[in-house]
């Protein structure tokens, strides 16, 4: 083997290596989300973050009407809970624990439609403690939330609460 076929084989060797590296590292990376419909993104933040608003300052008969009367919640260590068991758990958190906040991990949040029902909302959110204005202890945790467009507008038929 000359110089020059040696050459050739470390260029071709060392070009299968940069290829290799960079469709790994291609391959590699999470694809950034675009929003399917900007109007229903949109709608179901704005749905969500009067929902939380409720639950944060302990509004229970407000919180309650964001939710289908057939509703699952699915919690990873609290088991399954209809429509009155979830409304009960949200009146004894703001009874008992009012100084807990629910605040979205910035950049989680996917807002996918669902044909001829509503949209899927899934991302990552905080529990925290609210202490001299600042927000303590966070916990962090997945959601999944299943919304029905009603003809009172819309409404969560589903949670699915995990990674607790």
């Amino acid at each position: 083997m000359n110089i020059f076929t040696k050459k050739i084989i470390g260029l071709r060797s060392f070009s299968i290596l940069i290829c290799s590296v960079l469709g790994s590292a291609a391959f590699s990376q999470t694809k950034s989300y675009t929003p399917v419909s900007r109007e229903l993104y949109h709608t179901i933040m704005e749905r969500d973050s009067t929902l939380f608003s409720a639950a944060n300052s302990g509004d229970i008969d407000k919180l309650k009407t964001f939710f289908t009367k057939d509703l699952e919640f699915f919690h990873d260590t609290g088991g399954v809970a209809g429509y009155e068991e979830t409304v009960d758990n949200f009146r004894r958190v703001a009874k008992n624990y009012a100084y807990t906040r629910r605040v979205l991990v910035p950049g989680t949040v996917e807002v996918y439609p669902v044909k001829d029902y509503g949209a899927i909302q899934s991302g990552t959110h905080q529990f925290c403690r609210l202490e001299n204005g600042v927000l303590t202890h966070c916990g962090t945790f997945k959601f999944v939330h299943i919304w029905k467009h009603t003809d009172e507008g819309w409404m969560i038929s589903r949670v699915v609460s995990y990674g607790h």
